[in-house]
């Protein structure tokens, strides 16, 4: 079977869409190319969908070099069979297929090899035949060596026939894995002072049912050497399987040493690499599921709804060194900048106070969005005294990446004569005006909204991350005029000569049409075709402000022809009116285009460039704040979910730590994944479950008493 087809398999999706995706990639399209403007080569396929073709395609591609490579050196060997090449060629996974390479593979030097070349081999077969008449003397008579020593070698080398035997290891590491342990103990002399991998001391959990969080936790107390892991399993089972499988005479002389070759063969060699097997596999299963979660969180935050027309005062909250404050107008330009210390240990309340006042009079401050971090809950408590009595609501911002931002290249560049603290406190404010244009200037592994995330793979933390930001980026759009750098480097087929091309021109004058980047130094036939899409004009030719492709304009105009709509009548009540009960099929077939073209034409007539952000749920403001001391058992509670795990969510109440809703608080149904049932950003309602004080912990629960 063809790689298009065990992948179109594995994915329930046609050969044609795979190939159709495998073509577009080879001339150079990007995803959100694909999945946004050839919908009619894909069948609609998304970029998740996309990704994972490109991705699994790569491996089955390796898995089938390896393969040519492997079944080429064993039959230059002469010891291919036709049974040997089909098990190697129906093999699914790099593993089985090194795993039936293994014999065959050369050695270093090992046990087996030394008594290979002691000339120990023949007297191995012989054992192996398992002979009825005679005795291990008469065997081994005829090595120049001692009846213990000869037995040794042989052992070794039986040992080693037996680790290689792929079926054995198939067997073996299928019976571990689900029927074994995975177990933690606390290590001797182990120092874990805040008693962080406490629930792991002696801990014990199903191989096939371990879950992903918990193995990444028992890694890094192992790490921390902290923690010792373990795989428990049936070891007399498996030695009775081998048993019952290589013993083929129960009455032959040479038994024992056969028995004896396999508990070496187990012990010394199949346990130890199965063992590694499982764990790492378990390993990648558990950072796979924390990288997707990262990804769907990420993906959460940066679809965040913007508040626009609205001037923020950012405030990076701290003690010793004080507040910083940066007044922002509603395009995110900086007003003002000060600082203020109402905390420990100037404690100038009153100053502070009065600042704060004079800068919500003179900008007309709307919105104060506090950063989450040290003194936030301070900070919470003075700014809710400052509001009393206006119009002002706060929010709080997660600060996680602001400091990065703040001391990166970028940051610099927009604000060199501010410290690290202000350009900070900018950050925050301009999170709350349009999260998506400030976090992409943040190396998005900073923005900290996964689980174990410094445990995973970074490599492929990061390509999954840097994935969903251009995924989103480009499924928003940026206006070319304003857009920064930070957001046009994840522009589909956007290079680094492209956006200085476009940073330079609209210097001297804003781009007026998507014919005029055309033309732009850098701006090759292939970039503007993969670009051109995602980067609207809002003040210029009615179809450059839309998601339509100016390769679509011809049947655009076409069915604007066809239902009298003028250029300035696009997005209006009576175009949308005229638009609502188009027969999409008819019109596809009239203008031999295809349904998705039209659909996605039609869309945008009748919201030409609508931001989809607009339609999810608003920021929670307020104006008031909590405490632990105001809360009581049972009481409801609207609240923002910060970050989403395995075991939970935790969602902002207004105290200084978020609070946690456990998997099994989520619903009355079974909850699988957390992800179902909440996401980064959402506003919900929770209850108070539990309340530790002297911990200044709270338990929610999503489901009403």
């Amino acid at each position: 079977m063809k790689n298009e087809e065990v992948l179109a398999k594995r994915l329930n999706i046609t050969t044609k869409q795979i190939n159709a995706v495998l073509k577009l990639l080879k001339e150079g399209a990007t995803i959100p190319f694909i999945a946004r403007y050839r919908k009619e080569a894909t069948g609609q396929l998304n970029e998740e969908q996309i990704r994972e073709i490109e991705k699994q395609f790569t491996y089955l591609e390796n898995l089938s070099k390896r393969k040519e490579d492997i079944i080429r050196l064993i039959d230059e060997k002469d010891l291919l069979t036709e049974e040997l090449k089909n098990a190697i060629l129906n093999c699914e996974k790099l593993s089985e297929v090194e795993d039936l390479y293994r014999p065959f593979k050369e050695k270093k030097q090992t046990k087996a090899t030394m008594a290979i070349k002691q000339g120990l081999e023949p007297l191995a077969k012989k054992i192996m035949s398992f002979p009825l008449n005679g005795s291990l003397e008469e065997l081994a008579k005829n090595y120049n060596m001692s009846l213990e020593k000869a037995l040794e070698g042989t052992r070794n080398i039986i040992s080693e026939w037996i680790s290689d035997n792929a079926y054995y290891r198939r067997y073996i590491k299928n019976e571990i894995y689900h029927h074994g342990f995975v177990t933690s103990k606390l290590k001797k002399n182990a120092n874990d002072e805040k008693k962080v991998y406490q629930m792991y001391y002696d801990f014990k959990e199903p191989i096939k049912y371990a879950k992903g969080y918990r193995i990444l936790a028992m890694n890094r107390g192992e790490k921390e050497k902290i923690l010792q892991i373990n795989i428990d399993f049936d070891k007399e089972k498996i030695l009775d399987y081998l048993n019952n499988k290589i013993i083929k005479n129960p009455n032959s002389f040479v038994n024992q040493e056969v028995k004896e070759a396999l508990i070496d063969s187990l012990k010394r060699l199949i346990y130890p690499s199965v063992e590694r097997e499982i764990r790492s596999e378990l390993t990648l299963n558990a950072e796979e599921k924390a990288i997707k979660t990262f990804q769907e969180n990420l993906e959460n935050l940066l679809l965040t709804k913007p508040i626009k027309g609205k001037n923020v005062l950012g405030l990076d909250p701290a003690y010793r060194t004080g507040c910083k404050l940066a007044a922002l107008d509603n395009y995110g330009n900086v007003l003002d900048i000060k600082t203020i210390y109402p905390h420990e240990p100037q404690n100038e309340k009153q100053k502070s106070k009065e600042i704060i006042k004079e800068l919500i009079d003179k900008y007309k401050i709307d919105i104060i969005a506090i950063g989450n971090g040290t003194a936030s809950r301070e900070s919470i408590d003075f700014i809710s005294t400052c509001i009393k009595g206006t119009n002002v609501k706060y929010n709080v911002v997660s600060e996680a990446g602001a400091s990065v931002y703040s001391a990166s290249k970028i940051a610099i560049e927009e604000f060199p004569d501010l410290t690290v603290e202000k350009r900070s406190a900018i950050s925050i404010g301009r999170r709350i005006q349009d999260p998506l244009s400030e976090l992409v200037k943040i190396d998005p592994q900073s923005i900290g909204v996964g689980e174990y995330q410094h445990d995973v793979n970074q490599k492929e933390l990061k390509s999954a991350l840097q994935f969903t930001v251009s995924k989103i980026v480009n499924e928003v759009g940026v206006n070319i005029n304003t857009a920064s750098s930070s957001l046009l480097k994840y522009i589909s087929g956007l290079n680094k000569k492209a956006i200085d091309s476009i940073l330079n021109f609209r210097l001297q004058k804003p781009f007026q049409s998507r014919e005029e980047i055309k033309k732009l130094p850098g701006f090759t036939s292939k970039i503007y075709e993969q670009a051109v899409g995602f980067l609207r004009i809002l003040d210029g030719y009615a179809l450059d402000k839309t998601r339509i492709h100016p390769e679509s304009y011809p049947i655009a105009l076409k069915i604007m022809n066809i239902l009298d709509i003028k250029n300035d009548e696009i997005g209006t009540l009576k175009v949308k009116e005229k638009l609502e009960n188009l027969n999409i099929k008819k019109l596809a077939t009239d203008l031999s285009s295809d349904i998705y073209t039209i659909t996605d034409i039609i869309k945008e007539l009748k919201n030409p460039g609508m931001d989809f952000r607009e339609e999810l749920d608003d920021v929670l403001l307020k104006s008031d704040v909590l405490t632990i001391d105001d809360l009581k058992e049972g009481m409801k509670l609207k609240g923002t979910v910060r970050n989403v795990a395995s075991f939970g969510a935790f969602i902002d109440i207004g105290l200084k730590e978020d609070g946690l809703v456990h998997i099994s608080k989520m619903s009355k149904e079974f909850v699988k994944n957390p992800l179902d049932v909440v996401k980064v950003g959402q506003i919900v309602t929770c209850y108070v479950d539990k309340i530790d004080k002297d911990k200044s912990k709270v338990n929610l629960s999503l489901i009403a008493n």
